[in-house]
């Protein structure tokens, strides 16, 4: 028997609304207050997510931060930083001690992710899993110039970015589903050594990453992006989605705690977080 999600489309809040909602979302279902859940969502402004061990002042440029405007908030999830704008950005709160879902963080992506893979198909994007390259030892303070175990691939170039973390007995995954990416804004935002060093990874950054548009040759609505990903989710993990609701007091349970914790300097730009909240 197919297991039941609830599907809930957030649409456009700030960089501190997406991060608390997802974090409340999660607080939630190990309280058994809701079931588990697919969110779709897209960010207000371009904005910065830091991976939750990342060192601001090491990995991001401040003064172009400020240049661009753009809100940098500490998502719960570990890797790298990701810029969110065009983009339709999913997560996914599921128990752990469901029977399908893997022990193992890669394999349990793997398993999740096909709803994705089955989003592209939808799109016409033929995509396939990136494999561990135990040779490269390399990182990348930027997500998307470097793919993980089972992240996603067309035609050799990473195409989304995720992240995932388990507390309280709860998986969070979410990633990022871009529709074109500003590479000269994303490279602006990072740290490098010198500015022919950001130059030449700018450039070559096409040969790493792609996009929905990229592939597919056309402007893809994000109507289109958001039936695309609904059905590839429902088909390739294989589960029933219904409409699903917040109330006006989860509401303010989210706003609460994006302003207390999201957007809140010592929880985004302090780097040992241990000894915060």
């Amino acid at each position: 028997m197919r297991d039941e999600w609830g599907f809930i489309d957030t649409g456009i809040c700030d960089a501190a609304v997406n991060m608390a909602l997802d974090e409340m979302l999660l607080q939630w279902h190990s309280e058994g207050k809701i079931p588990p859940i697919l969110r779709f969502y897209q960010w207000s402004t371009p904005s910065l997510s830091l991976g939750y061990f990342q060192d601001v002042d090491k990995a991001i440029e401040l003064e172009a931060l400020d240049r661009y405007q753009i809100p940098l908030v500490r998502r719960l999830t570990g890797g790298s930083a990701v810029l969110h704008d065009d983009e339709l950005t999913y997560s996914i709160i599921i128990a752990e001690d469901k029977p399908y879902i893997p022990a193992s963080v890669g394999e349990a992506y793997y398993i999740l992710s096909k709803g994705i893979f089955a989003g592209y198909t939808k799109l016409g994007i033929t995509a396939n899993y990136a494999e561990t390259n135990k040779t490269d030892k390399s990182r990348s303070a930027v997500c998307f110039e470097k793919p993980a175990l089972y992240e996603l691939m067309a035609g050799g170039k990473k195409i989304s970015g995720n992240a995932q973390t388990r507390q309280k007995g709860i998986l969070l995954q979410h990633g990022s589903i871009p529709r074109s990416i500003d590479k000269t804004m994303l490279f602006d935002l990072f740290c490098f050594p010198s500015e022919e060093i950001r130059e030449r990874k700018r450039k070559a950054f096409g040969q790493k990453a792609t996009t929905i548009n990229q592939e597919t040759k056309q402007h893809v609505s994000m109507d289109t992006m958001k039936n695309a990903f609904k059905t590839g989710f429902e088909t390739g993990v294989d589960i029933g989605l219904f409409p699903f609701e917040l109330t006006t007091e989860q509401w303010n349970e989210v706003y609460q705690l994006a302003e207390a914790k999201y957007s809140n300097n010592d929880w985004n730009f302090k780097h040992n977080l241990r000894s915060v909240y």
